[in-house]
């Protein structure tokens, strides 16, 4: 169970463990490698926030389905370790997804630090909707415009509470926005048309 050699007894010949023995401690490593997954789960939203994708939902239900799945994974992992059931291939694929939240947040914060202030375009646009949702630590605020891109009919732009407060629905703006150093475009600021 815990090192995953094959077992015909219940001592592994290759580690030594007997059942509950390797139970224990795979279910400390997994208690272990979830609280990293969940460390790596609170850092996510903020950097993503620092310089937000234009496409900052998609990447978030990609991310929720991760969190959900991780998550997931590791209560049928506890259970069936508690029932010294197979877990190999799903202790591989848990531990596959372990890191997703680290190269997200990495990927997000390089293509935005390393990207040149030289690319920034300038698009205009005018304000249709707001949205705000308030957190404990730090709340969500979006400007809804009509997008420039093609294919999209609405961009919704991660905000700052001033920015928020200082536009209404009607009001012209200009949206700047960079292509990103990793080819992922982000929103660089707004301003009064």
């Amino acid at each position: 169970m815990d090192c995953g050699a094959p077992r015909g007894s219940d001592q592994c010949p290759a580690c030594g463990l007997t059942s509950a023995a390797a139970e224990l401690v795979f279910r400390r490593r997994l208690l272990i490698q979830t609280a990293i997954f969940l460390a790596g789960s609170l850092v996510f939203p903020y950097l993503s926030q620092v310089y937000p994708p234009l496409d900052l939902d998609a990447m978030l239900v990609f991310y929720g389905l991760v969190f959900f799945a991780a998550l997931t994974l590791a209560v049928i992992l506890d259970r069936r370790s508690h029932a010294h059931l197979e877990i190999e291939i799903l202790k591989r694929f848990f531990t596959g997804l372990i890191p997703i939240p680290f190269i997200l947040s990495t990927a997000l914060f390089l293509n935005g630090r390393l990207d040149s202030s030289k690319d920034i375009s300038y698009h205009p646009a005018t304000v249709v909707g707001r949205y705000q949702m308030k957190g404990v630590v730090r709340g969500t605020r979006r400007l809804f415009v009509h997008s420039w891109r093609e294919g999209r009919r609405m961009e919704e732009l991660a905000v700052d509470s001033d920015d928020f407060d200082r536009f209404r629905e009607g009001d012209k703006i200009v949206v700047a926005a960079e292509p990103g150093a990793l080819g992922i475009p982000w929103f660089y600021g707004v301003y009064r048309q």
